[in-house]
């Protein structure tokens, strides 16, 4: 009997059927407040509680085997360990003020640039173009989709400046909108075309942010909701969309393995899916079509005509009647977009997960405003002050627990919690040496040990070391070294990573501090931000010829602003650095969600051969 019930124990639940079945006239089960009662295992034979001779086997103790009393995975409340961190009290001090206030004064300008950028992406393609949109077509904008999909109408918009400053032109939003928002309380990925921009029609840059959103989605096991309203590819810049392994056609092959993964996805046809773009609803798990304004076809009618000499309408050739009762390429029939969003709704509502309870009453404020963080925003390397300064007005109750605190202190490395959540955090604060550079291998295996998320906060130097003596070269050896161990264990980490640049991100020590080729969960830029090989002013390390050392400042000057960067995707967006707690305390939890996911990939049936 034990051995069986121990079996059972080990086996995640599982009792033996053979004690199952032999012990049945004696199983009676007491009345019990756990959510499944009858797959728990309170119970009594009728020599006595059950429990007292496991007791022996497990703990010696018959009163501590109900801790473990359900046997088939039922939910436990389960609470953190303590925090008792020390307290961080980097308050300002007279001498920081000089730097504070230009510093605070370039936030502002940046932060005016980024008002400035925000509002013509929210313009979409123009007025007339709203107006045709809305009024001769009769869609909703995608804003509005949006905000009838997620709770509260509330959602975070990743890589809002993409497309903008292209060689070939501004490219509001790239074209589409990328985010996560919550559906019924559920963490979501969204990728909705915005068909006020160039009537949908999607351009490289277009297709690298749909990928990315699917990067996200799968790196975070993210339920993924597609709203298609897309006029096909850009044909003049066909050789930049269709042919490469990371271009048009990689969608599809994501869907599929994004299923695969039983990530869920579903799709909202509320507009034309022409050419490849009709492969995304019809890969969906789940698809709801709008009637009238929907339409699903490879060829349009002006294809059909010319090709048959027939005329048809876009409804009769691919609207929702035809997909929903006759293809059967859609689930469900929506007369209207606001039905669409509701089925949408309902939709995530099957999904398997099983969320806790949001507890937020206990995290703690920092003892520093937020606010304090545009004047510690450096305007560039030489305005640097104390990372610990902006720690403090991060961390719940500015707490932080430092590791290494005497070793390599141009590196802080240590233990603190934001928004409730247990982080690891690497923050630059000086050049990354020889020694600093160990200390964070170290710190970042140690993370990785335990499975804690790591946040990075990146302001590297503006150039690197140069080399003038023996001396100094078997310094510089000696740190790419080190360099290169850091580089090996950040990459080969597997726990969550967050990127921050708060300032500089210049060479080869950024990808030591998590940049976007070591693949982090999300990376973001304060709109002061600066992202180039050297930063601007320091070109003297590449070329020699003072002309060249000119030109190549100036370009520099352009091509390294975050608003240049986030143009082309190279980050997840800009974010405001008062904004930056909401945000890493928001990631945090997306992060976490596929924890409470209950659908996992099941064990495939062995192929028999006869």
């Amino acid at each position: 009997m034990y051995s069986c019930l121990s079996r059972g124990l080990r086996t995640k639940g599982r009792l033996c059927p053979g004690y199952a079945s032999s012990q049945s006239p004696l199983w009676n089960v007491d009345p019990c407040t756990h959510r499944r009662p009858e797959r728990c295992l309170h119970s009594r034979t009728s020599a006595g509680n059950l429990w007292q001779p496991l007791a022996h086997i497990f703990s010696g103790r018959a009163k501590q085997l109900p801790v473990a009393a359900c046997l088939m995975g039922t939910s436990v409340h389960r609470r953190r360990l303590p925090s008792a961190f020390p307290v961080l009290d980097e308050a300002l001090q007279p001498i920081h003020n000089d730097v504070f206030e230009a510093n605070l004064r370039n936030s502002q300008a940046c932060q005016e640039r980024y008002i400035e950028y925000m509002k013509k992406v929210k313009k979409g393609g123009g007025e007339n173009a709203v107006k045709r949109h809305t009024q001769r077509n009769k869609k909703m904008l995608v804003t509005d989709r949006l905000r009838m999909l997620f709770d509260d109408g509330y959602y975070f918009e990743l890589s809002p400046f993409a497309g903008m400053g292209l060689p070939y032109g501004d490219i509001p939003s790239a074209g589409c909108l990328t985010g996560i928002g919550k559906i019924n309380g559920l963490w979501c990925v969204f990728i909705a075309n915005d068909a006020t921009v160039s009537g949908g029609t999607a351009y490289p840059i277009t297709v690298k942010k749909q990928l990315r959103a699917q990067d996200v989605a799968i790196q975070n096991r993210l339920p993924c909701v597609y709203l298609v309203d897309s006029g096909g590819a850009f044909l003049p810049l066909q050789s930049e969309i269709f042919p490469d392994k990371n271009q048009g056609g990689r969608t599809f092959y994501n869907e599929a393995i994004m299923s695969a993964m039983k990530i869920p996805q579903v799709a909202v046809v509320c507009g034309s899916c022409t050419a490849g773009g009709a492969y995304i609803p019809t890969m969906a798990e789940e698809t709801v079509m709008v009637h009238r304004i929907g339409t699903i076809f490879l060829g349009g009618p002006p294809l059909v005509k010319a090709a048959t000499g027939e005329e048809v309408s876009p409804e009769n050739l691919g609207g929702a009647t035809l997909h929903a009762e006759v293809s059967g390429c859609v689930d469900h029939f929506a007369s209207v977009e606001k039905e669409a969003y509701e089925t949408t709704r309902n939709m995530i509502s099957t999904l398997n997960f099983e969320l806790p309870e949001e507890d937020e009453a206990g995290v703690e404020e920092p003892l520093h405003s937020v606010e304090e963080l545009m004047g510690l925003a450096p305007q560039d390397y030489d305005h640097s002050l104390e990372v610990k300064l902006i720690l403090s007005r991060l961390t719940d109750g500015s707490k932080f627990q430092e590791f290494k605190a005497r070793y390599g202190t141009t590196l802080v490395t240590g233990f603190a919690r934001i928004g409730g959540h247990q982080v690891g955090i690497v923050a630059s604060n000086g050049a990354l040496t020889h020694n600093a550079s160990l200390k964070g291998s170290h710190f970042v295996q140690l993370c990785d040990q335990r499975d804690i998320p790591l946040i990075f906060l990146q302001n590297t130097v503006p150039t690197p070391e140069r080399t003038l003596s023996q001396t100094q070269a078997e310094t510089n050896t000696n740190r790419l070294k080190a360099q290169g161990s850091m580089m090996s264990a950040v990459a080969c980490a597997s726990v969550p990573k967050i990127t921050i640049v708060i300032g500089g991100c210049h060479g080869a020590e950024s990808y030591a501090m998590c940049g976007r080729s070591f693949d982090p969960n999300f990376l973001f830029l304060w709109p002061n931000a600066r992202v180039s090989l050297v930063a601007p002013g320091h070109s003297a390390a590449l070329a020699q010829e003072e002309e060249d050392v000119e030109k190549i400042n100036k370009r520099l000057e352009k091509e390294s602003s975050a608003f240049f960067s986030s143009g082309r995707l190279w980050d997840d967006g800009v974010i405001l650095p008062q904004d930056t707690r909401k945000v890493l305390s928001d990631c945090l939890k997306i992060i976490k969600q596929q924890e409470y996911q209950l659908s996992k990939e099941k064990i495939r049936t062995p192929l028999l051969r006869m």
